[in-house]
């Protein structure tokens, strides 16, 4: 399974990560023409080999207009929608936002929709986070493992006045991930670097066993003494499963991939069928891998619904929020669940009503599964004026070939 490692023994910025991506090999015309796809506004990425304490890293400068724009989620939100990147860049450049309006809110005591992004909602964050979900795909990155993050020490200045490092949001955005500080002074790890490995990464900690095929080095901006301010990126192939949430089993011959997730539950008896249904959707929105309703019967003979909510192991908090805003239950259940299922792959199948992406499940190289996705099936169906099962059946017969 294609690996990326963020080494961050010198934090992690968004400028820093666009940095390694190039130095990775991501080709820079490629990665800003993509990111041209925002439609947003001018903006100019200067990449520039520079040395860090005998390092050589690639720093990235992101120059935009100025402006004095605090966008609030729905803004940006609507900004990477109505562009013409593939769904998947827009789905992960959403969640990290989305991830980031959450720390945020939890900070200041707010709601989501409230939020005024100030540094973190500036264009050269989002041109940060759409680049570096640009150039994730580009590599064609599987995994995301990471290092314990060095957050630095000291004081940041930042809109609201002067905190300690890591400030507030960055702090909220790192729960339950290993963190550690030095005599190294300043903010090393920025909201948007925070954001961005948070929400990618599901395991932390020593590299894993892997063979590595690439290393390369993104510069920050300041200049330390005696200390490379660079993040390190190494991509390669995972071989065994020697970090902590994912892995791989070997069965019959079948190479799984396991996952220890969450699965939080609870018994309703006194909720309305529309209200269950409207958390089943706000539960996909905000990023469940599934949620389903089971008919159950409770005491003195009532029937109910059991509500399941399967997750992240990292993503507890916003799915506990969203039950006891949403519904009358008093507690939840949560607990630990391994998955294990078959590797899988997006390959485009060209047809001749149009491309389909299809998700493609293997065992070794024999295929298992395939699956068009659904939403290109219909859509290129209605525009050709012929049955969904028929697009579905050739797509079959070009997988039994």
């Amino acid at each position: 399974m294609k690996t990326l490692y963020f080494d961050c023994f010198a934090g992690a910025s968004g400028n820093m990560i666009l940095g390694a991506l190039v130095a990775l090999g991501v080709e820079e015309n490629e990665l800003i023409e993509q990111i041209k796809l925002l439609g947003a506004a001018d903006f100019e990425i200067e990449f520039k080999t520079v040395d860090k304490s005998g390092i050589a890293a690639v720093h990235a400068d992101v120059k935009v207009p100025h402006e004095h724009a605090h966008r609030h989620l729905s803004t940006i939100e609507k900004i990477i929608n109505d562009s013409r990147l593939s769904d998947k860049i827009k789905r992960r450049a959403i969640e990290i936002f989305t991830r980031l309006a959450e720390a945020e809110a939890k900070v200041h005591g707010i709601s989501v929709e409230k939020v005024h992004f100030h540094e973190v909602g500036a264009m050269d964050a989002i041109i940060d986070v759409v680049g570096a979900c640009v150039g994730f795909e580009i590599l064609g990155v599987e995994k995301f493992v990471c290092s314990r993050i060095h957050v630095g020490s000291g004081f940041a200045r930042m809109a609201h006045g002067t905190f300690p490092v890591p400030p507030p949001a960055v702090a909220e955005l790192l729960k339950d991930i290993p963190i550690y500080s030095t005599e190294i002074e300043g903010e090393l790890i920025t909201p948007t670097g925070a954001a961005i490995i948070s929400t990618v990464c599901n395991s932390y900690g020593p590299i894993p066993e892997m063979r590595t095929k690439q290393i390369a080095y993104g510069a920050g901006t300041r200049e330390y003494q005696d200390f490379p301010n660079v993040l390190r990126l190494m991509i390669g192939e995972v071989q065994s499963s020697k970090f902590k949430v994912q892995g791989s089993l070997q069965t019959d011959n079948q190479q799984l991939i396991t996952d220890n997730l969450l699965l939080i539950e609870t018994n309703i008896d006194d909720l309305s069928p529309e209200i269950l249904g409207l958390i089943l959707e706000k539960a996909f929105e905000i990023g469940a891998l599934d949620c389903w309703f089971t008919a159950i019967q409770m005491k003195k003979n009532r029937p109910a619904t059991k509500l399941s909510i399967l997750c992240k192991s990292d993503e507890k908090e916003k799915f506990l929020e969203l039950i006891f805003k949403e519904t009358t239950t008093l507690g939840v259940r949560v607990s630990f669940v391994e998955r294990n299922c078959l590797p899988r792959e997006i390959v485009r199948v060209e047809t001749k009503f149009g491309a389909i992406d299809v998700k493609v499940a293997k065992s070794g190289e024999k295929i298992m599964n395939a699956k068009p996705e659904f939403e290109q099936v219909k859509e290129i169906a209605n525009k050709a004026g012929v049955s969904v099962r028929r697009i579905v059946e050739e797509i079959e017969r070009s997988f039994s070939q």
